[in-house]
């Protein structure tokens, strides 16, 4: 039988952290790092939710240095706390090849942002970013992975035993403690401490875990919108100042919070793929450009009894805007507007160049529900008017882009479920949004561990 002392299940940022946090312990713990994915030599492009590195630190590499943008952690860590343990591993991204430069910091110019934005019906949220860029995201994740995995000797003592294309299958459990985790393969595998951090893509296999072991969860908002393509001019009263910003809008006629997300200055829009389906993302590179700038609008909302597959009813949005165009869906703002479908003539027409070559002309209001539909609209009404050229009829929009992250276990303030000695940390739980405070879970779950080790 495989026995260790920690068992971490994902290989993201969750993971990595927690993975090294135990390492600086120097306890000489046995570690075994399980992911569903390739290792990062064997990584692909298109593959952005599997492998070594997870999704953020694959894709833009965004590390977002605020309390408040990232996650739900200060459900259960003081503010103040949590300053420290983003400064702790912003201090360990950059110590393994994060650039130094910090975006956000004309404290002057992000105030008049900020108040321009009240004025018309939004909320800015200011924080200081540091941009790693896809490019430079799998050279810092090679430093990061030789310090990871030092040589592991079965039986020994201390080191990570990182095993790839490993997907955990079921978590076992005996009596009110954890007992270990049994693998796709049929392999079983036996820990004194488990972390499960699978990210957004293991969320629904998390939850449907969640079930068997009779945990508490509840339903985070659901984030379903469409990816925004402008040209890059259009967006720098934005990006100049902050590179990303995360803009809040409530719909006057839902009332529902609107967000952007993810925005990429000059850079390109992706395609995601899932195993049975395909959703949108962006990308920005740090030493390329192009002469667009892309970024998510996704409308929240929250659903209540009997809805209990927030998770399911996302799939099923992206799923149907795949089938109504074998892929991803483009279609000119104007088009939307007039209520017909864009074709390629069109979009050739209009002074925005898709960055998406295989994306298909199409109409996303045959996938996106009214009200989200509805959402979306206000929002880019609301954002030209302090980045003018956002609402017009050449303006991209792509479709679907769905967050994963609906599901939320309940946890205690270390992060520990309701079953003994097992923790849960990341996207994949509902606590997080983003790479910094992903991070952040990992190390608060690892030091609870490293305590009862001692």
């Amino acid at each position: 039988m495989n026995t260790y002392d920690v068992i971490i299940v994902g290989a993201g940022p969750a993971g990595i952290f927690a993975g090294l946090e135990l390492l600086a312990s120097q306890k000489k713990l046995r570690i075994l790092l399980l992911e569903k994915g390739d290792d990062l030599p064997d990584r692909k492009p298109h593959d952005i939710f599997h492998g070594f590195g997870g999704a953020g630190t694959f894709s833009d590499g965004k590390l977002n240095l605020s309390t408040a943008v990232g996650g739900f952690l200060t459900d259960y860590i003081e503010e103040d706390k949590l300053e420290t343990l983003i400064d702790y591993v912003d201090k360990i991204f950059i110590k393994y090849g994060a650039p130094q430069e910090l975006h956000g910091t004309d404290e002057g110019e992000v105030k008049r942002l900020e108040e321009i934005s009240a004025r018309n019906g939004l909320r800015l949220l200011p924080f200081k970013i540091r941009h790693l860029g896809t490019d430079r995201c799998f050279s810092l994740l090679e430093n990061i992975r030789k310090e990871i995995t030092p040589p592991f000797i079965k039986g020994g003592q201390g080191g990570v035993d990182v095993q790839f294309n490993s997907p955990a299958s079921e978590i076992l459990r005996q009596g009110d403690k954890v007992l270990g985790v049994k693998t796709a393969d049929g392999r079983e595998f036996l820990g004194d401490f488990i972390i499960l951090a699978p990210g957004r893509s293991g969320s629904h296999w998390l939850s449907e875990e969640s079930k068997k072991l009779g945990l508490s969860t509840g339903n985070n908002p659901i984030d379903i919108g469409v990816r925004v393509e402008v040209p890059a001019s259009i967006m720098r009263p934005i990006t100049d100042v902050m590179h990303e910003a995360k803009l809040l809008f409530y719909s006057k006629r839902f009332n529902d919070q609107v967000r952007t997300f993810c925005m990429n200055p000059y850079g390109v829009v992706v395609k995601e793929k899932h195993k049975d389906f395909c959703t949108v993302n962006g990308h920005s590179f740090s030493t390329k450009k192009s002469d667009n700038t892309n970024f998510a609008i996704l409308a929240s909302t929250t659903f209540t009894e009997p809805f209990h597959e927030p998770i399911a009813y996302g799939q099923y949005i992206a799923k149907l805007a795949n089938i109504l165009s074998e892929g991803i869906i483009v279609q000119r703002l104007g088009d939307l507007l007039q209520g017909k479908r864009s074709t390629l003539e069109r979009i050739k027409e209009g002074v925005v160049k898709p960055t998406l070559k295989d994306a298909v002309p199409g109409d996303l209001s045959f996938a996106i529900p009214y009200r989200y539909l509805s959402d979306i609209l206000e929002m880019l009404e609301a954002l030209d008017k302090i980045a003018p050229g956002i609402y017009s009829a050449s303006t991209l929009l792509y479709g679907i882009e769905v967050k994963f992250y609906s599901m939320r276990l309940k946890l205690t303030n270390n992060l520990e479920t309701e079953v003994k000695n097992l923790f849960a940390a990341g996207d994949g739980a509902g606590i997080t949004r983003g790479i910094i405070h992903a991070a952040v879970s990992g190390v608060v779950a690892a030091r609870e561990i490293i305590k009862r080790t001692a």
